[in-house]
């Protein structure tokens, strides 16, 4: 009987286990994130959706993301100089243009490539090898699907978190995943964000 209730627990464990892979979460420049007190998240017209992303994902993604800061004291303004742009890596053989940055820029090479709506040469004199290569992000992890945010000063062009999570795409038939999924997804996301959650909303989770 005991056998019967370890197993019972067990899959009970192994079904409550998330699906999703925190890759990376990392603060740059010992940036204060709880100083800024609104966000905005990267639109489509300041770039371009991923290819394959639908708009339908993009407000999922964008509204889950737009939740967690909520949660976090942010406010939403299109003034505020907090920009949180987002990747999903992509296979390079289905793009029109290049994703890759100049030779020799870490950590990206292989058949998966960020493709960020907001380009990421726009962050300026930080975008360098040497500045990138404390994310401590393994190439080898990245595949189809991987999420990614970075949150950026908008007006120094300063980098100051990036997370990634894999995999918002399910691998089964490439599509992208439901709501509820990414959703569940960006959680995981923000799961070592160093600005916690207000105390109100910290047990609806």
């Amino acid at each position: 009987m005991k056998k019967i209730f370890s197993f019972i627990a067990l899959v009970a464990l192994l079904c409550s286990c998330s699906p999703f892979q925190l890759v990376n979460s990392e603060v740059y420049n010992n940036a204060d994130l709880a100083q800024y007190k609104t966000f905005r998240i990267v639109t489509p017209d300041m770039g371009k959706l991923p290819p394959g992303m639908e708009m339908v994902t993009y407000y999922n993604i964008a509204a889950a993301i737009r939740q967690e800061m909520v949660m976090r004291g942010f406010t939403e303004s299109p003034q505020s100089p907090l920009l949180i742009n987002i990747a999903v890596t992509t296979q390079k053989e289905i793009q029109t243009e290049p994703l890759m940055p100049p030779a020799g820029y870490f950590p990206y090479n292989g058949p998966y490539y960020p493709y960020y709506m907001w380009p990421r040469y726009n962050y300026g004199p930080y975008w360098n090898p040497a500045y990138y290569s404390n994310a401590q992000v393994i190439t080898g992890i990245y595949k189809e699907g991987v999420l990614t945010m970075d949150f950026v000063n908008i007006d120094t062009k300063l980098p100051l978190y990036s997370a990634s999570v894999a995999t918002i795409i399910d691998n089964g038939n490439g599509q992208y995943r439901n709501l509820q999924s990414i959703s569940e997804a960006v959680q995981t996301l923000f799961s070592k964000f160093p600005v916690p959650m207000l105390p109100q909303y910290r047990g609806q989770k």
